[in-house]
This record gives C-alpha cells, structure tokens and sequence, in this order.
C-alpha cells in the first residue's frame, strides 16, 4: 500500500479499451515535465508496463520502437527528445537494500521515472508524485480497466489540471485529436498542436497565475509588474488586435475560468533562420511596419472580453518600471558576485526614476510587451502588415511606442546588430514621420534608448533568476547579448548619469 501524502489530489475514470488507455496516457505525457516521478500500481496483468511502453513510444514519436519489460534488468533508460525517461520494475525487488544498486541516486539530468510496483520502495518515495492505480474490471469486460490519479505534493494541482483540459477537449469537440506539445519558453504556459483529421488548432493551456509574495506594500511582483492573472487579457487583446487587421489567432473555443483556450494554428515560420537563428530582413521590416500601422491608431483603453466581460488594460506606470529595473540588483548583481550597499541602491532608483519621467510623458498606445522573435511568425500566404503573425500580449500596458520597438530591435534570443537596429529605428521615425505630424526623431531616439536599457536590465535580472530559483540554466547563455544591447542603450548622451552607476557598479556576465 503506497502511503498517502498531505495536498493530493485524486479523481478516477473508466477506460472501456485500450485506445482509452491511449488517450489518457497522451494526457499524461503531455503534462509531464522534466524530474517529475510517475508511479504506476495495480493488478497483475493490468496494463501498466502496457502504459509505460506507449508513454515511452509517444515521447520517442516512434510507434515500433523496441521498448521491452523492465521486469529482469530492473531498469532501462531512454534518451528521448523532451527529456530522459527511465521505466523501473520493482516486482523482484525483495528489500530496501537493493533500491541502492538500481542506479536511481544518479540519474540523467531532468529525467522522468516511471516506476511500477512502487510499493516495493514506499519509504523512499518523494513527497511530489504522480500515482496511477490501474485495476481490471472484468465485471464489465476485458478490456475495462478502473484508473485512479492522485497527484502528491506540488503535482496534486497538475493532476487536477489533467481533469479541467480533458473536459475541455470533449466539450470543444477536440476529444480523439491527437497531442503534440510545442517547445516551451520561460513562461508557465503549455501550448499543443492538436490534430483531428484534415484540421490544425493549438491548445493554450495558461492556469490562473498564483500571486507570490507581497515584495512592496503588501502587493506581489505580478501585481505591480501588470502581469495578467488569467486568461481574460489575451481572449480581448487577440479579438480586438483582429480587428484591426492583426495577424492574430482565431479564438475557436475558450474556457475563460479554467484558462484553456483552442487558437487558430499560424504555423511555424519563423522571423529568424539559421543556426545560430539570426534575423530575416524582410521580417524585420514587416514587424517595424506592423508597429507603425498599431501605433497610428487611436486604441481604446477598455476592451471586450465577451458580451459581457471588458478588460481594462493597465498603464505602464513608474512602480511598473522600476520593479521590472530592479531585477538587476535583486537577482543580476548577486548572480555576478556583486553586492551593492544601501546608498548605491538608493542612488539606481533614483536614477532610473530621473531617467523614466520623459518617458511617462509620452504620448501612450499599447504595449504588446513581448515583441521579439519567440512570439512572431512569418505568414508569407499573407498580405503587407499581416504577414506577421502576433502569438503573445496578454501582458500588454498602455505605455511608450518606442518600447516594442526596442523589444524587437535588441532581441535577447537573436543578434541584431548595431548596424540593422539603427536602419529600421530609421524606417520606423521615417514611417511616422510620414503618417504623424509632428514626430520627433531625436526625441524618439532617447526614448528609445531608456526603455531599451530598462528592458535589459529587466532581462539580465529575469534570466538569473530563471538560473538561481527555478534551474533554467539555458538562459545564462544568452546573457552576454543582453549585456552588449544595454551598452548600446546606456551609450546615448541622456543617460550619461545612469551609464556612470552601471560602470561602477555592474560587470558583464563572461
């Protein structure tokens, strides 16, 4: 009997066959993620090391891969595309003592475990699991099979999450497609394509985002910062972006309280190419050009939701730029070893709010926020400005034109160098110049400058603190970009004060 844990979550479900069976365990896989624990108990010849070998085949996207029983060699493992996967079989394991030579201590970074008879190790499970409990039925035929979930510890919200996105699936008439999970990014969203016949959608599966800690006046960082909380900011800004003639996804189905959405599939051609990915000219443009036809417009600030819900969208306030700054001194400065007195701290904010205050007087549009290449696709079937496909904005603020702008040009993914920033900068002023009669260049260029130097001081902050709290290494390496974009930046002569703090407080990251 495996022991129970405090926080779990459990609900069952009956499987009249096997393609059931399959279908479940795509739900499964789809919501596994690297080091997660899959425990799998029940009967004899009830269909576990069945379920362990289409898991393992799915992730492999390889139906006739060998994928032989555990139950001699006690464990196997598998260099699979997402992650490692490492199937155990503890049947004849007869004491604790041998749990030491199955290897488990040292196992491939990030890799999953699927474990049957887990009550053979019940002492030594971790806290944060997922158990499936397979028991026949042959009271109602052989193929019935009885399947309890119960997801422990941190894994108990994922499990009741695996019940919410496959009721939407039925509902939304999406129940038999088949799953297919696209690379993720930093964010805690999970995106599918999903496959029924001749037809393409993709599944945003975006929980409610849980508050953290109050960090100033009893408020959380996602509050001060504008970050949505739900899905209600995205449903709005996609419908009304398409409206005026944005390359935005279709919204085919929504559940607004649980944050599913099923969103036209725009395809995956990039605005990069290459390896490393570098920039395609002509995309590059498209996007500038997508950013004068969104900031020639007068946008409201309060939008449709649905028939009766509005979204109001959020300023992008001082609080909200300064606490996006101070994730250089929160979590960029120690990363690199530095530790910064009171008086150097006090000296940054009051720089940096110096610096901000011509910016929060310009004229205000909206800020998608997350204009670089991650979030924009190449739609060549298209026409002028909708040939770019837009994929993420639901923190989107009423703020400055020039900080999309900067998101794009000073990429933190992609090289852009000096030398293509400064000839669509001059697109973009000559377009609005063109299209807006009194637009200024050079006072659109410091504007430019400070928001891009806040935007890398936010991203070297996020991205050591994607290294040090949640263990995303990957993004280290893309430090050394950011660091050269923010020298650009603080190089202009407006920000000649803020430049002088950062050479004397601030190193690169090489």
């Amino acid at each position: 009997m495996l022991p129970t844990t405090s926080g779990g979550s459990s609900f069952t479900v009956v499987l009249p066959n096997e393609r059931a069976m399959h279908r479940l365990m795509v739900d499964i896989a789809a919501a596994t993620e690297p080091g997660d624990l899959i425990t799998l108990s029940g009967d004899l010849g009830a269909g576990k090391t069945t379920f362990a070998r289409a898991f393992i085949r799915h992730l492999a996207d390889d139906e006739q891969m060998e994928v032989p029983s555990p139950t001699f060699t006690l464990v196997q493992t598998y260099e699979l595309p997402r992650f490692p996967v490492v199937h155990g079989d503890l049947y004849r394991v007869t004491g604790s003592s041998e749990l030491a030579e199955l290897g488990f201590d040292d196992l491939p970074d990030g890799a999953v475990v699927l474990l049957e008879w887990p009550d053979r190790a019940a002492a030594f499970l971790p806290a944060n699991r997922l158990d499936l409990t397979i028991t026949l039925a042959p009271q109602h035929g052989p193929e019935v099979r009885n399947i309890r979930i119960t997801g422990y510890g941190t894994v108990a919200a994922r499990a009741e999450r695996l019940a919410a996105v496959r009721r939407f699936l039925d509902q939304s008439g999406f129940a038999e497609a088949e799953r297919q999970r696209l690379a993720g990014d930093a964010s805690t969203r999970i995106y599918e394509r999903l496959t029924l016949g001749d037809r393409q959608v993709i599944l945003m599966n975006a929980p409610r985002r849980a508050d953290g800690p109050p960090v100033r006046d009893g408020r959380p960082y996602s509050a001060i910062a504008h970050l949505a909380e739900d899905v209600k900011p995205f449903v709005a800004l996609a419908n009304t972006l398409r409206e005026y003639g944005f390359s935005t996804p279709e919204i085919h189905a929504a559940d607004l309280d649980d944050g599913l959405v099923i969103l036209e599939d725009l395809g995956s051609y990039q605005v990069v190419d290459g390896d490393p990915p570098t920039p395609l000219e002509v995309c590059y443009e498209r996007a500038v050009d997508v950013l004068v036809g969104l900031h020639d417009l007068d946008l409201p600030d309060t939008i449709a939701v649905s028939q009766d819900i509005d979204y109001q969208i959020p300023h992008y306030d001082m609080g909200a730029f300064l606490i996006e700054a101070e994730l250089l001194v929160d979590w960029y400065l120690p990363h690199i070893g530095v530790r910064l007195p009171g008086p150097a701290r006090d000296a940054f904010n009051a720089l940096w709010r110096e610096a901000l205050l011509p910016v929060l007087n310009e004229p205000i549009t909206w800020v998608l926020r997350d204009f670089h290449s991650p979030n924009l696709l190449f739609l060549p079937e298209r026409e002028d400005t909708a040939q770019i496909g837009l994929l993420d904005f639901q923190d989107a603020l009423l703020g400055p034109a020039a900080y999309d702008l900067a998101s794009l040009l000073q990429d933190a993914r992609v090289d852009v160098s000096e030398r293509m920033e400064l000839e669509l900068l001059g697109r973009y002023a000559q377009a609005r110049r063109g299209s807006r009669e009194g637009f200024n260049t050079s006072g659109f260029a410091k504007i430019y400058s400070t928001v891009a130097a806040q935007r890398a001081s936010k991203i070297l902050g996020i991205f050591a603190r994607l290294n040090r709290r949640d263990g995303k290494s990957q993004y280290l390496r893309h430090m050394p970009r950011v660091w050269g974009y923010l020298q650009r930046s603080l190089a202009h002569p407006s920000l000649a004060a803020l430049n002088a703090w950062y050479r004397t407080h601030v190193r690169s990251p090489a």
